[in-house]
């Protein structure tokens, strides 16, 4: 893990110094709110529905135990004993007082930590593959070329204040588990003919009101040019991107709008320049980053006990993957305990987690873009006891992947710009297929809830979608199916006419049980049976109570 230096650790306690004199003159009234919106925003605070709501970076997903812990005494000390992971890898606290926010940077500061840019017209917390490092199918542990991003991105004096939100996301894997075709820029870890690592470069992707998959500008790129054509991208962006409109200010409207040749055309021809005037980035540095990611000093291989309970088999078979090491697995710890609200965890859940990364977990943990944690490093003999820990704390679900294992923004329940309720949703779904049976007989399923059309909850690439729109006043519910965030991207397909709030659960009922009906074998998927009929079998079912009850 990377650890700071002198100049981070003084530009950190800078900033946490400058915004402690503004928050200061904000309460005394020398700053009315306009003139301290953008100074909160830069330091990740939000004016939500009930109080103000902080978005704490957790860079490319990675933390120790010393920082879970922090985040744990801060749950506690300022906020209300919980906090929020999300779906851009970082920790939000729901309920923070404004006086309150500068003593929580300094606590942050003291573990390495930070809110630098969780919020405005910049480069955003750059996101990473949760299972860097340890996943078998990986090219190159990507967390390094994260790392390098954020000390090039911070502060930018370029890039702070882009037409629009900027974000990157990585995957050092040819398995897509970052979204990255869902981000301004994505990376992909791809060989070149020589097996040389490098990058395949996609732009203008993003979701909101406007969905779009990132189209791919450069099929490789070596590692030394990385920084001058990203510079290149949001120089052109920069340059070009609209700001008359900010619904029509991402990167995602300039490329297409423009036309992916042209852009490539102009990042090509500005690459050029950039590349001829930008000095060889320090080998010294390079070779600083990438040793903060060096693995793990494995343990040798041990006798592993027979799996015995039911709970701990089925655990294993949901919540385990594949690790490098065959001795070794990579744990997914769900934050979707049934009727709970996805990606919340408590001060004390916090604590458990810190403890198993610290004895069993070589201090390593992650947090994924599903709302989820992840121990990325377990010897396999210590499987048993974590799950017996994680079951006290209530962290034991095995539903990863599965139908209950949702993704869903904060909605109504804390969010201004939401114009329906997700939460509630998606405990009622978790709750109708509560049945552990049930839902590993449906097999993999992602459902993917947002509250308004900004997408936070990412219904645009869940296999089941759902987004909740104000229609006259009333919630109405639309549904779209066959959306995917990984190497296969799509933007799934809005299926017709919205759904009343009371009327989601038994929709998405008809859609599973359409889909168990069509599959032509149990280890077909819901999404592998969508693109093999398309959406017209799905819409009949869907749609079929509706019409009977017209009738």
């Amino acid at each position: 893990m990377y650890q700071y230096n002198d100049f981070d650790q003084a530009f950190v306690r800078e900033r946490v110094a400058e915004f402690r004199d503004q928050v200061e003159r904000r309460i005394a009234g020398s700053l009315t709110e306009a003139e301290f919106l953008p100074l909160r925003l830069r330091n990740g605070l939000y004016l939500q529905l009930h109080a103000y709501m902080f978005r704490i970076a957790i860079p490319y997903g990675t933390l120790n135990s010393r920082k879970m812990r922090q985040l744990a005494m801060i749950a506690d000390r300022w906020d209300k004993g919980y906090g929020h992971f999300t779906t851009r890898q970082n920790i939000q606290f729901n309920w923070p007082k404004l006086r309150d926010v500068p003593d929580i940077l300094d606590a942050l500061a003291d573990v390495e930590m930070h809110a630098n840019q969780t919020s405005g017209n910049c480069i955003r917390n750059v996101t990473a593959d949760h299972f860097a490092g340890a996943a078998a199918d990986e090219i190159e542990d990507p967390r390094a070329t994260a790392e390098l991003l954020r000390q090039w991105s911070t502060d930018h004096p370029e890039f702070l204040y882009l037409p629009r939100k900027f974000k990157i996301g990585i995957t050092g894997a040819p398995n897509d588990r970052a979204a990255t075709k869902t981000h301004d820029i994505g990376l992909r870890m791809v060989r070149s003919s020589d097996g040389l690592p490098g990058y395949e470069v996609s732009v203008g992707g993003g979701l909101g009101r406007t969905p779009i998959i990132g189209k791919v500008v450069r099929e490789y790129l070596p590692k030394a040019d990385l920084i001058p054509y990203l510079e290149a991208i949001l120089q052109v962006y920069n340059l070009a991107g609209r700001r008359d409109n900010k619904f029509k200010a991402r990167l995602k409207i300039l490329v297409n709008e423009t036309g992916l040749d042209e852009i490539r055309q102009q990042i090509e021809a500005r690459f050029a320049e950039k590349r001829a005037e930008w000095p060889p980035i320090n080998p010294g540095l390079l070779a600083e980053i990438e040793a903060a990611f060096t693995p793990p000093v494995f343990e040798p291989a041990a006798p592993v006990a027979p799996v015995l309970s039911a709970g701990l088999r089925s655990f294993i078979d949901t919540n385990v993957a594949e690790h490098k090491q065959p001795h070794y697995a990579i744990v997914t710890v769900s934050l979707k305990p049934i009727g709970g609200t996805p990606g919340d965890a408590t001060s004390h859940q916090m604590r458990v987690l810190a403890d198993i990364a610290e004895e069993l977990g070589h201090d390593d943990l992650r947090i994924s873009h599903e709302q989820n944690v992840v121990f990325p490093h377990v010897p396999r003999r210590h499987l048993p006891e974590i799950y017996d820990r994680l079951k006290a704390a209530g962290l034991a679900t095995a539903n990863i992947g599965l139908v209950s294992d949702i993704i869903a923004c904060p909605g109504m329940d804390y969010c201004s710009l939401a114009t329906a309720r997700s939460i509630p949703v998606a405990q009622e779904i978790a709750e109708t297929f509560a049945d552990i049976d049930r839902q590993r007989d449906i097999g993999p399923l992602k459902i993917k809830i947002s509250g308004c059309i900004n997408a936070c909850g990412h219904h645009h690439v869940g296999h089941i979608g759902i987004l909740g729109l104000d229609r006259a006043g009333v919630e109405n519910y639309q549904i779209t199916l066959g959306g995917d965030a990984t190497e296969t991207a799509v933007v799934g397909d809005k299926t017709g006419p919205g759904f009343a709030y009371d009327e989601v659960v038994p929709a998405v009922e008809r859609l599973i049980g359409a889909y168990l009906d069509m599959r032509t074998e149990p280890g077909e998927t819901f999404l592998e049976t969508f693109r093999r009929v398309g959406m017209g079998p799905f819409k009949a079912a869907l749609y079929e109570e509706v019409r009977s009850d017209a009738a």
